[in-house]
């Protein structure tokens, strides 16, 4: 049997024949190698049948004084679709515009609403959001997540404590709150203050509270320096101590430091894609190509495309690729000396705070083994070694 959905793409025509000697017409019709299929007798002296379109010829050389009138009732297959997209062109065009220019619009952001900032506040956040291109009349796809928005904002503007974030349809909604905000105060507790670790104590600042240990004096960890409690037996009063005290302490940093080390850095290439991700389809879009990179890292953001207020399972994704090369650092040894040197001091600051200090260092042992510079330093530091330890009842009784 014919395999009618190839006539399909080339056009079909159903046909109307009136007359005597249909038998015959059809005969003629298949000696001249005109198929035809679905025929179908209405009376003695007409039928219906379907033929395809490109046979036309061939059909009116056997119509031609055979008698039989003929009628094209319809047409169908791609052919005569083309002919009635082209007719309604005007329509479908209309529509479609209408439709990309709503979609279009469904993903520009139009509302930037910031809430708990006060004017000046309020500008500073627009002129950074500027800055992040986040404005009206922007593309959503183009935008930074919300997490690096609120990320960014809290850290370039010093007036905002917190941030929130949140994107409703074509709108951002910011909800500020700012440092200069009353604070809760907390209720003071009572507490002494007790040493941290063992150091010898050389100065000190007692805001409230009994002093019980002099200056010079080599406290251990968890002694008692000063106490909350005030009076004796029965007219005891317990209040938060609250103070500085600053020892001397000792500690001990052993550093490895490589003569030469290999590591990754990026070189400033990359390479963007951009796909339309359709139930987990990527289709291309732009960015052609394979990655000619040998070493790179991959960032991958996808946004939802809206249509008015819905999702549609279609995103945007953007994918960049950026190039990473191998470099060798080459130190001499006396480079990794101060390396290793200035590595340990960043440690010990770290484990006394900002406001400690590095009274003084020595170098214990340095020793240069299986290409690395090996560093034992003592460090002699100035911290601040009070701690609280809150005072219970059971210590009043």
């Amino acid at each position: 049997m014919k395999n009618h959905w190839i006539e399909f793409f080339t056009g079909i025509v159903t046909v109307k024949a009136t007359g005597k000697g249909l038998e015959r017409f059809l005969n003629n019709l298949l000696r001249k190698k005109v198929a035809v299929w679905s025929v179908k007798k209405h009376g003695p002296h007409s039928i219906t049948f379907q033929m395809g379109l490109k046979s036309i010829s061939k059909f009116r050389e056997v119509v031609r004084g055979s008698g039989i009138k003929i009628e094209f009732q319809r047409g169908a297959g791609a052919p005569f679709l083309y002919k009635r997209i082209l007719k309604n062109s005007g329509f479908a065009i209309g529509v479609f515009l209408f439709f990309g220019l709503v979609l279009t619009l469904s993903n520009m952001v139009w509302g930037i609403d910031i809430k708990g900032a006060n004017p000046a506040t309020e500008y500073q956040i627009r002129k950074q959001l500027d800055k992040m291109d986040i404005k009206i009349g922007e593309f959503q796809f183009f935008s930074k997540e919300l997490d690096e928005i609120q990320a960014e904002l809290t850290n370039n503007i010093d007036a905002i404590t917190w941030i929130g974030v949140e994107l409703k349809g074509t709108t951002y909604h910011f909800q500020v709150v700012e440092k200069n905000e009353p604070e809760k105060m907390e209720e003071e507790k009572p507490q002494n203050l007790i040493a941290a670790k063992k150091a010898t104590i050389v100065d000190y600042f007692i805001e409230e509270g009994d002093q019980v240990f002099s200056i010079h004096d080599v406290v251990k960890k968890g002694q008692l320096l000063v106490t909350g409690i005030y009076g004796k037996d029965k007219n005891t009063k317990a209040v938060s101590a609250r103070g500085e005290i600053w020892g001397e302490t000792w500690y001990n940093s052993k550093v490895t430091i490589p003569l030469d080390s290999t590591f990754q850095v990026f070189n400033g290439n990359e390479k963007q894609k951009h796909y339309l991700k359709l139930f987990g389809y990527e289709i291309p879009v732009w960015g052609f190509g394979k990655v000619e990179y040998k070493e790179y890292e991959k960032e991958e953001n996808e946004k939802n495309v809206k249509f008015l207020r819905w999702e549609l399972p279609l995103k945007v994704t953007n994918k960049t690729y950026r190039e990473k090369e191998e470099v060798t650092r080459s130190y001499t040894e006396e480079e990794a000396l101060k390396a290793g040197k200035e590595k340990a001091r960043k440690d010990i600051q770290q484990k006394i705070g900002e406001d400690g200090k590095i009274k003084k260092e020595k170098i214990l042992r340095q020793s240069v083994k299986n290409g690395k510079v090996i560093l034992n330093i003592d460090f002699t530091t100035i911290e601040n070694i009070a701690e609280v330890q809150p005072i219970t009842q059971g210590d009043l009784e």
